[in-house]
């Protein structure tokens, strides 16, 4: 008798919990993605700013699955589906399904801005990391041979576009990054023409967070040397500088977004309806209006917590998977589906060196206590021991000389495919 078989569409945070909590499970499990990894993304901004290699935040996805003997893995797109045949489909033919597991994730929204798509980089996947890698070190390259002054300011100059958690951390590390590592890098260039500018279009940082951490974050940023611009939404960006809505240009060569987040192309090519960001409307089970086997997680998914849609957060997304593996597991054995319940483990984001800020329940820490839990806590969330073993050297090489391991610039030859 064949066994009956989940689909999961993402091998994120979502998709490989979900898969791991139908282990033992009398189920099929086959995870679809575009890439064969697994990315740790609130360390991404490490391989930005030259801290990590992708393979210390990056694990195969047929790795993390070997002890899951029901599981496989197919690399693949996903092009649509039809929910009447139970088929996904995809760029290597259709997927039969009896339930199928959506966790697509999300991607970097520039508002329809054409000029931001066009010259801001994004920060949500490994090759946008690696690209911030380059860009910054390239610059840095270039600023060391120009004899034009103005030009050398503009070409150092580093703009951050969004006030949250993941450009807080951002400009921090390339604060740290330009004044204490490629100082001795580039020790005829003058640093003081060195600009790290964070804007944020609300009047404060870290929106997520109670005030006083908002304002030591703010303070914590600033005293690395970052520019702190409030009330600054950009309008657009052309080459070599930033519009703001309110006439004021910033000159910046690099322009990093991290100010706007929307969910995969997934639900809008399935022709589900969508909400806030793009993300799939879902009921309280996570089960997708109108077809009972089908589910939606993580960022994709738009459930309601507290009157509010919940945060595009990682805790989130592996809640989700749990319980959705949890309540497929009911489904086969004939019992009903119960509605998710979120438990807010708490947030936290570093600024740097002995700096971070977290909020765990009524707990607040800053400064040197809040940047050991943050250590912490990514350190045991790192997807392998090995990964966790090389992630904390690095962290120890550069906290105590002042050093970054991976001042590659790398870039990718043509793939052929022929």
């Amino acid at each position: 008798m064949t066994r009956p078989r989940v689909v999961i569409a993402g091998a994120g945070f979502a998709g490989l919990t979900c898969a791991r909590a139908l282990k033992r499970a009398p189920v099929d499990v086959l995870l679809v993605d575009r890439n064969n990894y697994h990315l740790f993304t609130p360390l991404l901004y490490q391989v930005a700013s030259a801290v990590l290699d992708p393979g210390e935040i990056a694990r195969p996805v047929r790795q993390l699955i070997r002890p899951l003997r029901n599981a496989d893995f197919l690399l693949a797109n996903v092009t649509g589906a039809d929910f009447e045949q139970h088929r996904l489909l995809t760029d290597h033919g259709p997927l039969a399904y009896d339930y199928l597991v959506l966790a697509s994730g999300s991607r970097s929204d520039y508002f329809g801005n054409a000029s931001l798509a066009k010259h801001a980089f994004g920060l949500k996947d490994l090759d946008e990391g690696l690209a911030v890698r380059n860009r910054v070190l390239m610059r840095f390259e270039e600023a060391r041979w120009t004899d034009d002054r103005e030009q050398r300011r503009t070409l150092l100059t580093f703009a951050v576009v969004g006030g949250g958690p993941t450009g807080v951390e951002m400009a921090g590390a390339l604060a740290e990054l330009t004044r204490l590592v490629l100082s001795k890098d580039y020790r005829d260039l003058d640093l003081g023409l060195v600009r790290v500018v964070l804007l944020e279009a609300a009047g404060f940082l870290l929106g997520t967070f109670a005030e006083p951490l908002r304002e030591a974050a703010r303070r914590s940023l600033e005293k690395k040397g970052v520019e702190v611009l409030l009330k600054a939404k950009v309008a657009d960006v052309a080459a070599g500088s930033i519009r703001l809505v309110d006439g004021h240009e910033v000159p910046a060569s690099t322009v990093i977004w991290t100010a706007g987040v929307r969910a995969s192309e997934l639900g809008s090519a399935l022709g589900f309806s969508l909400g806030r960001q793009a993300r799939v409307d879902v009921l309280p089970t996570l089960q997708v209006t109108g077809h009972p086997e089908v589910f939606a997680i993580g960022d994709l998914a738009g459930p309601v917590g507290d009157g509010s849609p919940l945060p595009m957060l990682i805790p989130v997304a592996m809640q989700e998977g749990r319980h959705v593996g949890v309540t497929i597991k009911d489904l086969l054995r004939g019992y009903g589906a119960t509605n998710f319940r979120y438990k807010d483990p708490g947030i936290m984001a570093t600024i740097g060196r002995n700096s971070a800020v977290a909020q765990l329940g009524p707990v607040r820490l800053t400064g040197f206590l809040g940047w050991l839990m943050w250590l912490f806590v990514h350190l045991i969330n790192v997807i392998s021991f090995r990964s966790r073993i090389v992630v904390l050297v690095n962290w120890a090489w550069d906290y105590f000389f002042y050093d970054r391991p991976i001042r590659l610039i790398v870039r990718a030859a043509d793939d052929r495919t022929d």
